[in-house]
């Protein structure tokens, strides 16, 4: 089934069309997030500062330039909208960055959380989905990771991320704010439409480096370590489509503005299938190939702080929010992610 026609059903099910506000609708997951609301029918207002979005991605929803620091702006916007429901995807997002500058991240992701948090409880708006992350397990135990793993994060990154998950316990327990917190792992691919893709600067992400690779915008792509406890010695990694990924957003909104579910929630998204950093070069060597593209690969020593195997289990997004991806394959969000790329290579 596919993603538009998911959303009529979304639609035909539920027959509501809110009013959301969606914070970080200018990068990457969050403007994919806006289409899919926007093609539902409902009405969006994009708050973001753009300093690692894009104004041209925010194309689905009424955008306004601005930071969750600016507690007046927010004020002003909540006063003049009647917001069904919130949505949170700004945070900075750089495991290494964190390390060196705790103190953007704590500031980012936790005390302008707070003041999102703040202005919700005085506007009576209870429903509130948040961009969560797998750092907040930090090394795992054991895999696929299901919600009752230990959550012991290991960067500030992963730990500002917690901070806010516990944060909307203590807002369900005194003031009745409704969350979803939804824990994914590597967010990935592109708008099938070919309007929307992953544009980051710089580009952390396996899938987009090594498209960039094979594009020509960089030279090669390099594999950190062969000597992992693996099938093929590299590290293994869950991989989401991001359509798949809103989608499940989406319906977790629905299910809180129609009390299907209250509390303070956590489900954690993957596919629940893992690939090699091997794999996915293989996999994007066979796309690139119909276009006569090749890659060069060169071999990197193990980078701290890497996992061998991250994989999600999401059975309990799947039982509980009625959530089915519909992009699992590795190849078709490789084949997604290279029509976008070959759009930015020109």
């Amino acid at each position: 089934m596919s993603s538009s026609a998911n959303l009529v059903l979304w639609k035909v099910k539920y027959g509501v069309y809110m009013n959301v506000i969606l914070i970080g609708g200018a990068g990457y997951i969050g403007s994919h997030m806006v289409k899919q609301l926007a093609r539902a029918g409902h009405s969006v207002v994009v708050l973001d500062n753009l300093t690692t979005g894009f104004r041209e991605l925010a194309c689905h929803g009424e955008l306004v330039v601005g930071d969750l620091a600016d507690t007046a702006l927010l004020e002003r916007l909540f006063a003049e909208h009647s917001f069904d429901g919130v949505m949170h995807f700004a945070a900075a997002s750089l495991v290494g960055e964190s390390m060196q500058d705790p103190g953007k991240y704590y500031r980012n992701n936790v005390a302008n959380t707070l003041n999102l948090l703040e202005k919700m409880v005085r506007h009576e708006v209870k429903h509130f989905i948040f961009s969560s992350t797998a750092a907040t397990f930090g090394e795992p135990e054991y895999v696929p990771i299901d919600e009752a793993h230990p959550q012991r994060p290991i960067n500030p990154y992963g730990a500002s991320k917690l901070m806010v998950e516990r944060l909307l316990q203590d807002f369900h327990a005194a003031h009745g704010l409704n969350s979803v917190c939804l824990r994914y792992f590597n967010a990935c691919g592109a708008d099938p439409e070919g309007e929307l893709g992953e544009c980051h600067d710089p580009e952390t992400h396996l899938i987009p480096l090594i498209l960039q690779a094979a594009s020509g915008r960089r030279e090669s792509i390099t594999v950190f370590g062969r000597d992992y406890a693996t099938e093929d010695g590299t590290c293994i990694r869950d991989y989401i489509h991001i359509e798949d990924l809103c989608s499940a957003h989406a319906l977790a909104l629905d299910a809180l503005v129609q009390g299907e579910k209250q509390g303070a929630l956590a489900y954690n998204l993957g596919n629940g299938q893992g690939y090699s950093v091997q794999q996915v070069i293989e996999a994007v060597e066979r796309v690139v190939a119909e276009d006569g593209r090749t890659l060069r690969v060169e071999e990197g020593e193990r980078r701290t702080g890497d996992p061998a195997r991250l994989v999600a289990d999401a059975t309990l997004a799947r039982r509980e929010l009625g959530w089915q991806p519909q992009y699992a394959e590795l190849e078709t969000i490789i084949r997604h992610a290279w029509a976008w790329e070959k759009k930015l290579a020109g």
